[in-house]
């Protein structure tokens, strides 16, 4: 018989489904990893979680992160700088990493995206010093029980070629590819419910050639994987391109096979009308990161008019490196903050916001069975405390990104209990964070 497991008695359940419903005082039944039923009075012989005074939602999607910058928090010569000059400062720290830190550094990102209630997270790694791989970070996902969309990045033009990253980082692009599908056929997972899907994800329009972005594209879609990369960051890279490849952003994408429901960039913020509408027509997704933005001084993406066009937004913590943080309720939060600065305080509601963050973000990356609670959907489920200080004296409780919590009391991914009572369940925490911090120490002092 399939394990059973009934989440009783919630206050709210926001169930994100196709007429957004929230139903008040219901249960969700969970059998072997799928949400079986959702409706008020559902009965079970399995194991029973109390959900009273509590908020459940679908588990937050992370779609777009550099996890191996958690161990480049808050570094002096970074902390004010542009994208650019961001990136000269911390290339020459990135490239004294190795296996240990790219699978240290994933493991405490991921767990706490787990705290803040995330259950799917991708991951853009596009540097490979000293030996590391995509498997690193694969592994510290599967230790933490997340869903994982780890995505084989890379350069390949280096300084001495008039790109930004030292040679030191760069790699050749034949190797690139080789590698690429090297983990597709790895890890790729394409059944309902897997929990490694493998991207294809080329840094940067100004950190690999045209000839890789090309056939990057056409390797992902001989081997049937999603497309990822940067795109329209901040105003230094319009001028990139425009200078470089005599266009726009959008439009370089566009005449590589950069578009269509199979591909997300990320960021995004300079994009202009012309550029919104063709990302709208040909499906393209969006990783909206807004503290990254912010930490970084990019500008305010037009998330109001990317929606309000019909282009698919999810939302994205982005690296530790420039963002400082991991905790996607905390990044739905300023999402929604930024909107009404940029159009006012109707620009963006809360519940719009969350939405992002759940369903938008499974749309983003492809997966129809998450994101949502109903009867069929994978059991990803976060369970939000409502009863304390956070939400005292709110009237409204499934408003969380007004009044709530930031951290999950319960998380569940695929049916497993990842987070119990605000405590990873999966891994020794404290003792991963000494172990982190003393890379950290070391990569400071060396």
């Amino acid at each position: 018989m399939s394990r059973e497991i009934l989440i009783r008695d919630a206050e709210c359940i926001v169930t994100m489904n196709d007429a957004r419903q929230e139903l008040s005082r219901a249960d969700i039944l969970i059998r072997g990893g799928v949400i079986s039923e959702v409706g008020e009075g559902l009965e079970s012989a399995g194991e029973q979680v109390l959900a009273q005074g509590c908020v459940v939602t679908p588990g937050l999607v992370n779609t777009h992160h550099h996890l191996y910058q958690t161990l480049t928090r808050a570094v002096p010569g970074a902390q004010d700088a542009l994208l650019f000059g961001w990136l000269g400062a911390l290339y020459p720290v990135w490239a004294r990493f190795g296996p240990e830190e790219m699978r240290i550094s994933a493991l405490i990102g991921l767990a706490e995206l787990a705290l803040s209630g995330c259950s799917l997270s991708s991951d853009h790694l596009y540097l490979y010093p000293n030996g590391a791989r995509l498997d690193d970070t694969i592994e510290a996902a599967a230790e933490i029980g997340l869903r994982f969309h780890p995505t084989r990045g890379a350069m390949s033009i280096g300084e001495s070629a008039g790109g930004l990253p030292p040679d030191s980082l760069v790699e050749r692009e034949d190797d690139i590819l080789q590698d690429c599908i090297r983990v597709i056929d790895a890890f790729h997972d394409t059944a309902p419910g897997a929990m490694v899907r493998v991207g294809v994800a080329p840094c940067s329009p100004f950190s690999v050639s045209r000839e890789l972005m090309r056939d990057a594209a056409l390797l992902a879609r001989d081997k049937g994987v999603m497309l990822h990369t940067h795109l329209a960051e901040n105003d230094e890279d319009i001028a990139y391109s425009l200078e470089t490849f005599g266009c726009r952003p959008g439009q370089y994408a566009e005449d590589l096979g950069w578009t269509g429901p199979d591909v997300w960039h990320a960021h995004c913020v300079k994009l202009d009308c012309s550029e919104i509408e063709m990302f709208s027509r040909s499906g393209t997704g969006i990783a909206h990161c807004p503290c990254s933005n912010c930490r970084l001084g990019s500008g305010i993406a037009p998330v109001r008019k990317m929606r309000d066009s019909g282009v698919r937004v999810g939302l994205g913590v982005d690296g530790s490196a420039s963002n400082d943080a991991g905790n996607l309720m905390a990044e739905a939060r300023q999402a929604m903050l930024l909107q009404r600065v940029a159009g006012g305080s109707g620009a963006m509601s809360a519940r719009e916001a969350l939405e992002i963050t759940t369903r938008g973000g499974a749309e983003v990356l492809g997966r129809d069975d998450c994101g949502r609670i109903a009867p069929g959907m994978r059991a990803d489920i976060a369970i939000w405390d409502v009863s304390g200080i956070e939400s005292a004296g709110s009237w409204d409780p499934a408003a969380l990104l007004l009044a709530g919590p930031q951290r999950v009391r319960d998380l569940f991914v695929e049916g497993r209990q990842v987070v119990r009572d605000g405590q990873l369940t999966t891994i020794d925490l404290p003792r991963a964070i000494e172990r982190h911090n003393a890379l950290a120490r070391n990569l400071a002092g060396s």
